[in-house]
């Protein structure tokens, strides 16, 4: 008892079924908390924390909705050094693509503070706010 009609009808709501669900986006969004695994041979300082030598994550923590959030953890994940807002910067011309920090001065005796970190492959970097 089935009718072309009826047919049709079914093949057009499955059809837009279909086409118009709702997306969950994981599939679509690629990765973008920019997570670099970085090795220090001396110390080194972020606002308010001085980090020994070592290695360390920077990564951007909410890379959708807080990109300009930095975290800094232990390499194994276990401790946050530092979690802070930072100023997105252009990469300067002539900068190599592969360089993942600047630095500023430090004072003699002290550890050298950390000015940008440069997420591997991004135009822009996170310039650290200090007081």
């Amino acid at each position: 008892m089935f009718n072309r009609k009826w047919l049709l009808t079914a093949f057009v709501v499955m059809l837009l079924g279909v086409t118009m669900a709702p997306s969950t986006g994981a599939a679509a969004m690629p990765s973008y908390n920019r997570t670099m695994h970085l090795t220090f041979n001396r110390p080194v300082a972020l606002p308010g924390v001085a980090l020994g030598s070592g290695t360390y994550i920077f990564e951007l923590a909410d890379p959708m909705n807080a990109w300009n959030v930095v975290h800094v953890l232990s390499n194994d994940r276990s401790r946050v050094y530092y979690t802070g807002f930072t100023r997105v910067v252009d990469r300067p011309e002539g900068l190599r693509s592969n360089q993942a920090i600047s630095f500023f001065e430090a004072a003699p005796n002290k550890a050298q503070p950390i000015r940008v970190w440069w997420p591997q492959d991004d135009s822009t970097g996170r310039e650290f706010i200090y007081r």
